[in-house]
């Protein structure tokens, strides 16, 4: 009897030791993706480009700067939509990024000789409208 007596006690101990740590695990899940969303800011603008292999030097352009952590650019609409952390980098970082890789922001010009080697179908027209709704 005094066997069963502690070893019940053993378990029901164990129980609450280990429902006691995953509540605490379970509330540092939460401030974590509390924190992530703080810090998330989301900003689109327009960028000119023609296909799909525009899109994926422009969003590979974006995504290559620390603290982006989403790009997708609308082939259609002439758009993109980024989603940073404002703690690690700014929308005027990621306009040059794109710039760099030869796409015209509504802010920055595309870097000429990148525009000159990107492929026949990538050359747009610097005058098409961009940030289409």
């Amino acid at each position: 009897m005094k066997k069963v007596m502690l070893s019940v006690a053993i378990i029901a101990t164990i129980g609450l030791v280990s429902c006691k740590n995953e509540t605490k695990k379970e509330t540092t899940k939460t401030e974590q993706t509390t924190a992530n969303k703080l810090a998330s800011t989301e900003t689109t603008f327009g960028v000119r480009g023609n296909c799909g292999m525009c899109k994926s030097t422009i969003e590979k352009a974006a995504n290559s700067i620390q603290g982006v952590s989403k790009a997708i650019w609308d082939v259609d609409k002439k758009k993109i939509d980024v989603s940073f952390d404002a703690s690690k980098t700014n929308v005027e970082a990621i306009h040059n990024a794109i710039s760099a890789s030869g796409y015209d922001t509504d802010k920055v010009m595309g870097n000429e000789s990148a525009y000159e080697n990107l492929p026949a179908c990538c050359k747009y027209d610097h005058q098409m409208k961009m940030g289409l709704n």
